[in-house]
C-alpha cells in the first residue's frame, strides 16, 4: 500500500492471445512493466478495484507511455461508479492521447463482461469505499469428434464453422456445434482481490481458480484488530479464503509498509493453505490448459 525500496505499488498485468489486461495502476506501474521486459502497447483494458491513490496514481504516466508507444486503438477502462470523473481529473496532466478511452462503470454487486476471448467477472467486496475484485476466465471447448463429423454428411469446408461454435444451414438441414464437439474442457481462471475484509462473495468468485491473488495486509497475528478496523485482511484470512474456494495457488500481496519480511509468516499461512506464496515485484507465471 506504500512504496518501499524494491517494492512498487499495486498492479497486475494479464496477457492472453495478444491482449493485455491491467488491474490497478499504482504509482510506478509503467516502470515495473518495463523492468519485467514487457510492453505497455498491447494494454487494451484497464480495471480498477477502487480509487485510493495506491491503486490509480500511476495512470497518467502509463497513459502517456502508451501514447509514446504509438498506440492508436481504443482502451477500455472498467471500475466502480465515478470512473470517468476520476480518470478525467487525473488526465489534466495527460490531456492529449492518440487513442480513445471507453468507460464501463460498474453498477451491480456482480457484473460479467465478455471481451477479447475471455470473460471478466467483477464482484463487490467489503472495503471502506466501493471496491471490486475481478475474476478472469478463459473457456475451453470440447474436443472435435472426427467420426461424428464424418457421419453428418456435411462437407468438410463447414466443419471449421461448427468448431468455432457457429450453426450451419446446408441443403435444408441445420447442423449445430454440439453434433461434433465433446463436453467443454477445463479452462483457466485467475481471481484478483485487494482491500477487503473476507466475504462469502470472494469465495464464490474465486472458486476453482488456477491462481488467486489476494491481499495479505498483515502477517503478524497481533494485527488482526487493525485488519478489521481498516477493512483489510491478514495472511491467515486470505489463506482461509483460498482453502474454502478450492483454488490451486494463492499469492499474497498489498502488504502493510510495516510488513518488511513477509516470508517470516508464510509457514503459518501454509498451515491453513499449503500452496500459499508471497507476492513480489515481477513475480509471474504462465498458466497452461491441462493436458487431455
Amino acid at each position: 500500500m506504500m512504496p518501499l525500496p524494491g517494492r512498487w505499488l499495486t498492479s497486475a498485468l494479464m496477457r492472453y492471445n495478444g491482449s493485455s489486461l491491467l488491474i490497478d495502476c499504482g504509482e510506478g506501474t509503467q516502470i515495473a512493466i518495463k523492468e519485467a521486459g514487457l510492453s505497455v502497447n498491447p494494454i487494451d483494458t484497464i480495471c480498477f478495484t477502487h480509487y485510493h491513490a495506491d491503486h490509480i496514481s500511476g495512470l497518467p504516466g502509463l497513459l502517456l507511455d502508451m501514447a509514446n508507444s504509438d498506440r492508436t486503438e481504443p482502451v477500455t477502462m472498467i471500475g466502480p461508479r465515478g470512473l470517468k470523473r476520476v480518470v478525467s481529473a487525473l488526465r489534466v496532466i495527460a490531456p492529449e492521447l492518440p487513442y480513445e478511452i471507453e468507460y464501463r462503470e460498474l453498477e451491480e454487486r456482480t457484473q460479467a463482461i465478455d471481451m477479447h476471448g475471455y470473460s471478466l467477472h467483477a464482484f463487490k467486496v467489503n472495503h471502506n469505499v466501493t471496491c471490486y475484485g475481478y475474476s478472469l476466465s478463459i473457456k475451453r471447448a470440447g474436443k472435435f469428434d472426427l467420426k461424428a463429423a464424418e457421419g453428418l454428411g456435411l462437407p468438410v469446408r463447414y466443419w471449421g464453422m461448427l468448431q468455432k461454435g457457429k450453426t450451419v444451414e446446408y441443403e435444408g438441414s441445420t447442423f449445430t456445434p454440439d453434433m461434433v464437439m465433446g463436453e467443454e474442457r477445463k479452462g483457466l481462471k485467475v481471481t484478483y482481490c485487494t482491500d477487503s475484509r473476507p466475504t462469502r462473495g470472494i469465495v464464490e468468485a474465486a472458486e476453482a481458480s488456477d491462481l488467486f491473488i489476494c491481499e495479505g495486509m498483515y502477517g503478524d497475528p497481533e494485527k488482526a484488530d487493525d485488519a478489521k478496523r481498516k477493512k483489510h485482511m491478514t495472511f491467515y484470512e486470505a489463506a482461509k479464503l483460498a482453502r474454502d474456494a478450492g483454488v490451486k495457488e494463492l499469492w499474497l500481496t498489498h502488504y502493510s509498509p510495516s510488513l518488511v519480511a513477509p516470508k517470516r509468516y508464510l509457514k503459518a499461512a501454509r498451515g491453513i493453505f499449503p500452496k500459499t506464496y508471497c507476492g513480489k515485484d515481477g513475480r509471474r507465471v504462465e498458466l497452461l490448459f491441462e493436458e487431455d
